[in-house]
């Protein structure tokens, strides 16, 4: 018999608490660089005059990077240990924020693209590392709570990220400016366009910059590795992660539920300008989302595991989750909040963000639950999940084209059902068998 070795959680506090603080730096990061596509979008689609679909290829090439790297990038972390992996993500971060520089002196779509799938390429590498530590870094009843805390890093900045972006590219004028550029020539069209996407050139550049010092930061922090963990259930006969169904199922889980986030975020701008509302004037509802989902976590951390255990917190926001996006479908009624009158729909989507907090935080602990020695590759699998933000987006962008913004919510409808049912009965599964 194999004795089981003493977990992650037996190594010092010191370190605990020093892995937090960079996990919770990473977070912050990773919010900061995903969240920003929630205002590139509809930026994008003005300055290089895209339809919806062509739009939300800034999710697709951001995200489809995790379908495709992840499981290389457990190969990566075999090889150099989490501490080279998260430099080597970071270095490869900064050379996709480099690539925007001369997408956006030739205005070449398919360039901002290519940089976009290396910044994603960077952050699954990123993400390999950081869930996996965050869940194997204490008791296993807390993995919410402390997944939580990291959703709070990476949604506050999700917050700044689209305020800074709009106050680093974005004129007083401008509203002018978009309303005046369907009348034009296409030589005075040209122009304006070509100098309102020269504006990222800057901003993108100090990212690389900042990204670069960040890696060279941790290469030299005193960041713990996670040892190799052995368990009886990785080595009882299974030596395959598909032999785990939870896992599996918790994948296409972590699929469903993300693509219904980036929809709750990346799409609100452009819902709301179908009804009239001006790109700057939409510029926030991103960050209203992104606050109602800070207060999930917030719920999270004070609730989990003192007043509910975190399974059932997690089948209460699936649900939750799934109401909402029946609302969002079926409801249109004026709401004014926040000093903002809009259609119900509008709010709906917004609340949205509160129950997602906690629906990652659920679907992790349990997907990755007796895999032992194989839990590595079971997060790098989790990670792949993740390209739900490519395509569930994109395929909200064909039913807008062909429909309408508010008819294709639909879609958001059986990712929840989904969800719903991996919360009460697919994290059981622990064998393919009937």
């Amino acid at each position: 018999m194999i004795k089981k070795q003493e977990p992650f959680t037996t190594k010092a506090k010191r370190d605990n608490w020093i892995a937090v603080a960079i996990l919770g730096m990473m977070f912050f990061t990773f919010g900061f660089v995903s969240w920003v596509n929630a205002i590139l979008i509809p930026y994008f689609k003005i300055a290089c005059e895209l339809t919806n679909f062509q739009s939300y290829l800034v999710a697709f090439a951001f995200y489809i990077s995790y379908l495709l790297m992840s499981m290389p990038s457990s190969y990566l972390l075999k090889i150099v240990g989490y501490k080279w992996g998260i430099v080597i993500g970071f270095w490869i971060m900064a050379a996709g924020a480099l690539l925007f520089v001369p997408a956006a002196y030739g205005r070449t779509y398919p360039v901002f693209l290519i940089g976009l799938f290396t910044l994603g390429t960077g952050l699954a590498i990123l993400q390999t590392v950081a869930n996996l530590y965050i869940t194997l870094v204490g008791d296993r009843e807390r993995a919410a709570q402390r997944i939580s805390i990291m959703g709070i890093c990476n949604k506050g900045a999700g917050i700044l990220a689209p305020l800074v972006f709009s106050w680093a590219v974005f004129r007083a004028s401008d509203q002018e400016l978009f309303l005046q550029i369907p009348l034009l020539d296409d030589m005075q069209r040209g122009m304006l366009l070509d100098e309102l996407i020269l504006r990222v050139v800057t901003p993108y550049t100090v990212l690389a910059i900042l990204l670069f010092l960040i890696g060279v930061w941790v290469r030299f922090s005193p960041l713990p590795e996670i040892p190799q963990q052995k368990s009886l259930d990785a080595s009882d006969g299974r030596t395959s992660l598909w032999q785990f169904p939870h896992l599996i199922l918790g994948a296409i889980a972590i699929f469903l539920h993300v693509g219904t986030q980036v929809i709750a975020i990346d799409t609100v701008i452009n819902y709301a300008g179908s009804m009239g509302l001006s790109l700057l004037e939409a510029k926030a509802l991103p960050s209203f989302t992104l606050s109602a989902t800070i207060i999930g976590y917030l719920l999270g951390i004070f609730l989990i595991p003192r007043f509910v255990k975190q399974k059932l917190m997690f089948r209460l926001c699936s649900l939750l989750g799934l109401t909402f996006a029946l609302l969002v479908c079926v409801t249109d009624f004026p709401v004014y909040l926040a000093g903002m009158r809009l259609d119900s729909s509008v709010w709906f989507l917004i609340a949205i963000g509160l129950p997602n907090a906690l629906i990652w935080a659920g679907i992790w602990p349990l997907a990755l639950d007796g895999l032992g020695d194989l839990a590595k590759q079971g997060s790098a699998l989790l990670i792949m999940g993740l390209s739900g933000n490519a395509i569930i987006p994109m395929l909200y962008g064909w039913m807008a084209d062909i429909n309408s913004e508010r008819e294709a919510y639909w879609v958001l409808v059986p990712c929840f059902a989904y969800i719903v049912f991996y919360a009460f009965w697919g994290h059981r599964y622990r064998t393919w068998s009937k």
